[in-house]
């Protein structure tokens, strides 16, 4: 079997249903935050010029922030003209850290408490991808076993 060195979003799909189960997002808040992830501080024009890529949503800003996905930096400055700063708190940047750890070959957790595509009563489609969770993680011990020390 070839193998290749940059293989990084093979299984992209399984992560990412992950995260939208677990993290309660919808793919278009999920690219979002992938994308203001290395922003650092951004105004919220910048979110409007990346949010037209995606389908329309008006209260997608407020509502990421409503549930502290995005916060605010500094304060809108009506007098001195000053616009609002924004930045991606803590839980945000350790849900897209612990995205790309996936990415780069950490397991998916499988438990109930750390996964809730793993509990009784899930959709079919949770099932399905909650078998593909465990044959990734198979697959990712099994090249843990054969990458020398």
């Amino acid at each position: 079997m070839k193998s290749y060195p940059n293989d990084y979003l093979k299984y992209w799909r399984v992560i990412r249903q992950y995260a939208k189960i677990k993290y309660e997002l919808n793919q278009c808040d999920l690219d979002m935050l992938l994308f203001l992830y290395s922003e650092g501080y951004f105004r919220s024009s910048r979110f409007r010029e990346y949010e037209q890529l995606l389908s329309w949503d008006k209260e997608r800003f407020d509502r990421l922030i409503a549930k502290g996905w995005i916060e605010v930096f500094r304060k809108a400055n009506t007098n001195g003209g000053k616009a609002a700063i924004y930045k991606l708190p803590i839980k945000t940047t350790r849900m897209i850290q612990t995205l790309y750890r996936k990415l780069n070959g950490e397991e998916i957790p499988t438990s109930l408490a750390a996964n809730p595509m793993f509990l009784k009563n899930v959709s079919y489609s949770d099932k399905v991808y909650r078998n593909m969770i465990k044959e990734m993680n198979k697959v990712i011990k099994q090249q843990l076993r054969r990458t020398p020390e």
